[in-house]
């Protein structure tokens, strides 16, 4: 029971990082209509980036038990990048699918090199200084108390996103341009300002994933790669376009991945491919996508 446990808080933990990623990549293709490939690199370069923050924020003084604050802090601030990125995008917003993927995987192959400059290819890792916050225990297990901080930093996070997409005017706007772009740009919508604004946000989302995790592992080049695969697992799994497909989706990518482990370390993605092509036989548009008209 104990082992079911740690499998189950486990799954949670990684489900609510990927759910942040996924998020910021329904957002873009819900407003923009494009598949970001590159949100990957987003993610490492949240990781790394935080990393150099945390430790940097130390030597100045900074207490460890500001880990928290620290991460959201450069995870935010590292996101930043998404209006370069977005500038870049504009060359095909109006061009095929293809020629976006072409794009944006070339933008995700730029920040990789990128990265592998600026930090080296050697694994990174914060140590243990998660540790800080200690332990919860209950039901005979434990839990870092990081780990359930982070859950509930992205509980709040996506119940924010809800909110500003539902009860604010930004979102309202959001909504519109997504539903009818050419509509509301001819009531008056800057659909230029709603592209930056969205990408950007879309990006910080990627990064902050990236900064919340590295307390609890290393940062690598592998986890671009590697979480570009989840990502779209959920995205495929949830829906297109849908911020509670990509929920659910992150929770059953999570879960999986954490009871694979366990299991046969080997069936992680083989087990992520499977459901992914179920998903596809019996509902090609995901569980709460919109089916193609």
């Amino acid at each position: 029971m104990t082992a079911f446990i740690d499998i189950v808080l486990s799954g949670i933990f990684h489900a609510a990082v990927l759910f942040l990623l996924a998020g910021g990549l329904q957002l873009v293709f819900g407003v923009q209509k494009i598949v970001n490939l590159s949100c990957g690199a987003f993610y490492a370069l949240g990781a790394y980036f935080g990393i150099t923050f945390v430790n940097f924020s130390i030597q100045q003084g900074a207490s460890p038990s500001y880990l928290l604050a620290l991460i959201l802090l450069a995870g935010t601030l590292i996101g930043l990048v998404g209006p370069l990125i977005e500038r870049l995008l504009r060359l095909v917003y109006q061009r095929e699918e293809g020629f976006q993927l072409l794009l944006t995987f070339a933008i995700m192959l730029v920040l990789e090199d990128l990265i592998r400059m600026i930090w080296g290819a050697t694994p990174m890792t914060l140590g243990n200084i998660s540790m800080v916050y200690g332990k919860l225990n209950f039901a005979s297990t434990t839990l870092p108390v990081y780990k359930a901080l982070v859950i509930g930093s992205s509980i709040l996070l996506a119940l924010a996103l809800g909110w500003m997409l539902q009860r604010t005017n930004f979102g309202r706007i959001v909504r519109a341009t997504a539903e009818n772009r050419r509509m509301s740009e001819a009531l008056g919508v800057n659909g230029v300002w709603i592209n930056v604004a969205i990408f950007t946000l879309g990006t910080m989302l990627g990064t902050l994933g990236g900064a919340l995790v590295v307390p609890t592992s290393a940062a690598s080049l592998d986890m671009i790669s590697e979480v570009v695969v989840e990502a779209f697992a959920v995205v495929v799994i949830g829906g297109l376009g849908s911020m509670r497909g990509a929920l659910v989706g992150a929770l059953i990518v999570g879960l999986l991945r954490a009871f694979a482990v366990y299991a046969y370390a080997e069936l992680e993605f083989l087990l992520i491919y499977l459901i992914v092509i179920l998903v596809l036989i019996i509902k090609p548009s995901g569980l709460y996508g919109k089916a193609a008209e």
